[in-house]
């Protein structure tokens, strides 16, 4: 075969080569997508939860139930939605595909945690307006409000708008941030004397109007919960007796360091903390005749104790803190030594404990 031959068959096997990737390119059979199988759009969602006080995801280990809500924004109507749970959250780079979709503009809502079901409720709707989150609760005889005797699950709120679901081939992936609403309240009392404290002795509560979410997070009115402890223990601890500023050395000398001393813990878990409500989201210990030991608004003292967040917005802060520990000195008349108490570890000596 001459030479010339050979070169006219190489360029007609080059402009089919050519031609066949060409098709390949402009039908969606191509090798290049081969992993999706066509051309079309995907879309994906990730769930992220790193509005924490350690600034890091922390999906995978808390959430394991989500809901995403899919809105139409100039309709506010709910275009599509979809439940997952169990282990599949916990997979390493887990996503919720988003099939059946039409390319356009969106908004994702998402209400998430073991919580919804069997402590807080969100009806189904058509409307993103709908979609409310209510706490369950008892009515009690000899109580106004609603009361929560038990250990409630926690809830997760994700919200982002405007995003763009193009129509362009590949996968798009979507991440929506989540809040969690669900705080732990410890209650601790101590007796200064070293005797011992017993945890029947005293009725710990939290009171708030906290237990109704709108559809972006924000509190509806709502009645005031009574929340009790659902889990309450005695035992000892080691402490030292505090210092006030101006205590000379007679008074610290005779105020000896307790080693060991009597306390009672009294766990509660609550719904959302805002700052609307600063006033009243009250924290009351009761003693067996129903006289009040202690009695402090919890989200004034939280602020109190922001310590190297102090530049943080109080809301940002409220979202991000999501367990308060708060320790009570007793007498020996089983009276709060008002002058001192410690949350979260930070120590207050109040000046006016009238806060």
């Amino acid at each position: 075969m001459n030479r010339s031959k050979v070169t006219h068959i190489a360029r007609k096997f080059t402009v089919a080569l050519m031609a066949v990737v060409a098709m390949g390119l402009n039908s969606c059979d191509s090798f290049i997508y081969d992993y999706e199988g066509d051309c079309d759009p995907h879309y994906k969602v990730r769930f992220r939860f790193d509005w924490n006080l350690h600034f890091a995801d922390a999906f995978p280990h808390e959430v394991n139930a989500v809901t995403l809500y899919i809105v139409d924004p100039s309709s506010g109507d709910i275009v599509w939605q979809k439940s997952e749970s169990g282990e599949a959250l916990k997979a390493e780079g887990y996503l919720m595909d988003v099939e059946n979709l039409a390319p356009g503009t969106y908004n994702l809502m998402a209400w998430c945690g073991e919580g919804v079901g069997p402590h807080f409720t969100v009806p189904e709707a058509g409307h993103h307006t709908g979609l409310t989150c209510t706490m369950a609760r008892n009515h009690e005889p000899g109580h106004d409000g609603g009361t929560v005797r038990s250990d409630i699950n926690r809830l997760y709120y994700g919200r982002i708008d405007a995003q763009e679901f193009p129509d362009g081939e590949g996968t798009h992936i979507f991440t929506v941030p989540l809040i969690k609403n669900t705080n732990e309240v410890n209650v601790v009392l101590q007796h200064l004397s070293g005797e011992p404290v017993d945890k029947d002795d005293f009725t710990f509560t939290i009171t708030a109007a906290n237990g109704s979410m709108d559809w972006d997070n924000h509190l509806l009115d709502d009645e005031t919960i009574t929340y009790y402890a659902h889990t309450t223990a005695s035992g000892t601890a080691g402490v030292t007796w505090p210092q006030g500023p101006g205590d000379g050395v007679e008074t610290q000398a005779a105020r000896a360091p307790i080693t060991q001393m009597s306390a009672c813990v009294a766990s509660h878990t609550i719904s959302r903390l805002c700052t609307e409500q600063q006033k009243d989201v009250l924290v009351t210990v009761y003693n067996k005749k129903g006289e009040k030991v202690v009695s402090i608004p919890l989200i004034d003292y939280a602020l109190l104790v922001k310590g190297s967040y102090a530049k943080m917005d109080d809301q940002e802060y409220l979202d991000r803190q999501d367990k308060y520990d708060l320790v009570f000195f007793l007498d020996e008349g089983d009276r709060w030594m008002s002058a001192y108490i410690y949350i979260n570890s930070w120590k207050l000596v109040l000046q006016n404990t009238d806060l």
